[in-house]
């Protein structure tokens, strides 16, 4: 099998298992929104593939967040401010994972996954922070209720517990599945 293939047949699976994992990941909710699970194949997929390929599985998973419904709140606000935070927090998050890995594989590929594993919902929250000040911050403001911080609602009931959940999950299982790929890749070389 040429090395086309194999990176097309890989990032196909990467991709199922974005749709997949986001698909039942919808369906755990803590507080308001759903935790996000399909982080890491967009950092293996970014770590193995490059930028761009974790780009690719960045836009899936946000079409993936926007198909589930998982988005609907927003959409009752704005679809196009909901279309653009969530394919651009996806996608960014995929790219930056590849780009902060790429950065750093050559000092040290293990630390090159975890930084980029870091990043990766660190980039996804943040630019979904963003969002919510660009397009939402009335509703938002409704939401959070009289004497309330719109920036601490956001922090605490929309992103807090999420963000953090997604971060260990990205901590635990990302360098884990990154290196037994490589270590698959190289025995099959070797062989």
């Amino acid at each position: 099998m040429s090395k086309k293939t194999k990176r097309l047949v890989m990032l196909g699976l990467l991709t199922a298992l974005v749709v997949v994992l986001q698909l039942v990941a919808s369906t755990i909710k803590i507080g308001p929104f759903s935790i996000t699970l399909a982080l890491v194949p967009i950092v293996v997929g970014a770590a193995l593939y490059g930028k761009w390929a974790g780009a690719w599985l960045g836009g899936v998973f946000g079409l993936m967040v926007l198909l589930s419904g998982d988005a609907a709140p927003f959409m009752a606000v704005t679809i196009v401010g909901t279309v653009i935070t969530v394919m651009l927090k996806g996608i960014l998050a995929g790219f930056t994972s590849g780009l902060v890995y790429d950065l750093l594989k050559k000092k040290n590929d293990t630390l090159a996954t975890y930084v980029s594993g870091i990043f990766t919902p660190i980039v996804n929250t943040g630019v979904f922070v963003l969002g919510c000040f660009a397009f939402f911050m009335p509703t938002i403001q409704s939401w959070a209720g009289e004497g309330t911080s719109s920036l601490k609602y956001i922090i605490v009931s929309m992103v807090g517990i999420n963000f953090l959940i997604e971060l260990a999950v990205n901590l635990v299982f990302s360098p884990s599945i990154a290196r037994l790929i490589k270590i698959g890749r190289k025995e099959k070389i070797d062989a």
